[in-house]
């Protein structure tokens, strides 16, 4: 099996994309929050967090003859917190980075679309 190739935290060339790279403003930002992996952890979070929390509180002798005495809610949220860690962590880890720039000149003036 060979290793994965990963991308690099910087473009290999700013100043080949779009411009002569001289002033071009060009930068890498990550996009943080925006991250659907930062979403999909927190959601998943928030539900394992509930989940263990009923499985600790509310764990009735009821719901152990229909599970076989495992508490299923303590389990599956356990699973759950770890699982939105492991995506939080991957979010951490290797973020995605995207390439800004400044607006090129006549960006912002407006525009007749009707004469297109």
């Amino acid at each position: 099996m060979e290793p994965r190739a990963t991308a690099p935290s910087e473009p290999a060339s700013l100043e080949g994309a779009g411009g002569d790279g001289a002033g071009d403003g060009a930068h890498v930002e990550t996009v943080g929050a925006f991250d659907i992996r930062t979403m999909i952890g927190a959601l998943i979070g928030l539900f394992g967090a509930i989940l263990t929390v009923l499985g600790l509180v509310a764990f009735t002798a009821a719901e152990a003859a229909k599970t076989g005495g495992v508490n299923a809610n303590l389990w599956s949220g356990l699973v759950m917190l770890a699982v939105a860690a492991a995506f939080l962590l991957w979010a951490r880890l290797e973020p995605i980075r995207i390439v800004v720039r400044d607006n090129e000149p006549g960006a912002e003036e407006p525009h007749d679309i009707q004469a297109l």
